[in-house]
């Protein structure tokens, strides 16, 4: 029955990529496939020979997707994507054999419902590479810790966001140090492969271009932080401007104030990280367990990395099925608000886009509202998640730390 549905809900999502308004296959038939065919005729190879706008692993799937000629790219891309998917749902399906009262079932029914309301862009960007590597990580900690980190930290080199599980694992995990030790070294292997090859090559390292491609971008009109000029730009002030940036290849808003707003983004979001963390590493030191901490403590990260970003892309809503599913299996009852919640935000997201990003372009008042009241549920649940980490602190520091943690991994597990 599972796999049915999930064969259903892939055939649903390619056949809406495929046909959908707004281009929701945009990315990838015209930039990825661009990027593909100057790499293959010679014109550089993105974060290699030439500066890149993501980590260098993505360029392994964008290039990849050119296996089969150019006419065939999208089918391609949409192959390696449902595979990814289909890959990470067998994982959590395993899990069936040690999860009681279906909790198991119960993900991965809500993973394809998750799916199924975010629509198109599920399927149609470089996140979608990344998202099964995150959930098959999650899945892993406890059984496969070091192949769980690795996986992790593959798949920030791909896309940035899992380096909130890696953060999220740093805190929670009794093993840390084995797990900064994994991290560093697969991050130096692939880092020390890309300047090998830019070198072979005769180029300078860009491995680490993906940093500065970045830093000059402006606030795309998405983003939370964007609100604050969509509204007045749907109450017909005159002036605010929506364009498309050409580099960036993103519509962003601009009015005074929006460049100090850009440049305040990123600061805030490290500060606000820095925030969560630290009150996960007093749920942790007082004793918190495992099973309450760390997938609670993912989904805080990956929200703020949401929230307080000057981007706000729509498939950045696809990054919260990671932290929802763990949660999911291994509390349900706790976690079924949230994900009910988690699937409001994936339904509006699907709403704002594709379906009707032209009405947003023009600051339709009713678009805006839509789009204003996902980012609040958005707020919402780094409420909920907050709040948890912090009472959870306090009664734990009343009643001792836990007996045993469930699926922290144990010590023989991070030795293999």
């Amino acid at each position: 029955m599972l796999s049915s549905a999930f064969v259903l809900v892939h055939a649903v999502l390619i056949v809406l990529a495929l046909t959908g308004p707004n281009g929701p296959l945009g990315d990838v038939r015209a930039v990825y496939l661009g990027w593909a065919q100057a790499a293959s005729s010679g014109g550089g190879l993105p974060a290699i020979t030439t500066d890149f706008v993501y980590p260098v692993l993505a360029a392994v799937p964008i290039l990849g997707a050119l296996a089969f000629g150019d006419n065939a790219y999208v089918a391609t891309w949409l192959g390696l994507v449902t595979l990814g998917n289909a890959g990470a749902f067998a994982v959590l399906l395993h899990h069936a054999r040690r999860a009681p009262d279906r909790r198991v079932e119960g993900a991965a029914w809500w993973w394809l419902g998750f799916l199924l309301l975010l629509g198109p862009i599920a399927v149609g960007r470089i996140d979608a590479i990344t998202v099964p590597l995150a959930i098959v990580g999650l899945l892993w900690v406890s059984t496969r810790p070091v192949w769980a980190t690795i996986l992790l930290t593959v798949a920030t080199w791909v896309k940035v966001w899992p380096a909130a599980v890696i953060a999220a694992l740093l805190v929670a995990s009794a093993h840390r140090a084995c797990v900064f030790r994994v991290a560093l070294v697969t991050s130096a292997v692939i880092a020390a492969v890309a300047v090998g090859l830019s070198l072979a090559l005769g180029s300078p390292p860009h491995v680490l271009s993906f940093i500065g491609e970045q830093t000059g971008r402006g606030i795309q009109i998405e983003s939370p932080v964007a609100g604050l000029w969509m509204w007045q730009a749907a109450a017909g002030i005159p002036g605010i401007t929506i364009y498309y940036d050409f580099d960036i290849l993103t519509y962003q808003i601009t009015w005074p104030g929006t460049t100090v707003a850009a440049a305040l983004m990123t600061p805030l979001l490290a500060l606000a990280a820095s925030g969560v963390l630290l009150i996960g590493v007093r749920a942790q030191r007082r004793g918190v367990d495992w099973t309450r901490l760390f997938p609670t403590l993912v989904l805080a990260l990956v929200l703020v990395l949401v929230l307080a970003n000057k981007v706000g892309s729509p498939q950045f809503t696809s990054w919260l099925a990671a932290p929802f599913i763990l949660g999911l299996v291994l509390e349900t009852r706790a976690w079924r608000l949230p994900a009910a919640l988690g699937l409001a935000i994936a339904g509006l997201t699907q709403v704002v886009y594709p379906f009707f990003y032209d009405t947003l372009l023009a600051a339709d008042p009713l678009l805006v509202t839509v789009l204003t009241v996902r980012n609040l549920l958005e707020v919402v649940l780094l409420g909920w998640a907050l709040h948890r980490l912090w009472t959870y602190a306090g009664s734990a520091a009343q009643n001792g730390p836990p007996a045993a943690s469930v699926i922290g991994g144990s010590t023989r597990n991070w030795r293999t």
